[in-house]
């Protein structure tokens, strides 16, 4: 069986419980909207603080990113400018040198 059929299987399946669970539910339509309305709002605050949650942790992490970015890059200026000195030292001392040998 291919996982396509047995998703559209499940699917169907989920759609005719949810349909007979409502149509032999003990309560009233009322009543079942009301749960269901009051299940929904309920849920919606749980997603909302999770959301802010979430994105009170991105930040943190964007924030440390930052820091830890500005960090590198001045770690990687000051070896360059330190690479650059030790060239140009190198390069004076070569010239010295093929200038002395003659």
């Amino acid at each position: 069986m291919s996982k396509s059929k047995f998703a559209v299987g499940a699917l169907f399946g989920a759609i005719v419980g949810v349909a007979a669970g409502v149509l032999t539910a003990p309560k009233s339509g009322k009543e079942t909207r009301a749960d269901l309305k009051a299940k929904a709002e309920k849920k919606k605050a749980e997603v909302g603080k999770k959301a802010g949650e979430v994105a009170s942790k991105v930040t943190d992490y964007s924030k440390d990113a930052k820091t830890k970015a500005e960090e590198i890059a001045g770690n990687v200026k000051t070896e360059a400018i330190d690479l650059k000195e030790r060239s140009e030292m190198a390069v004076k001392g070569a010239k010295k040198g093929f200038f002395e040998k003659k």
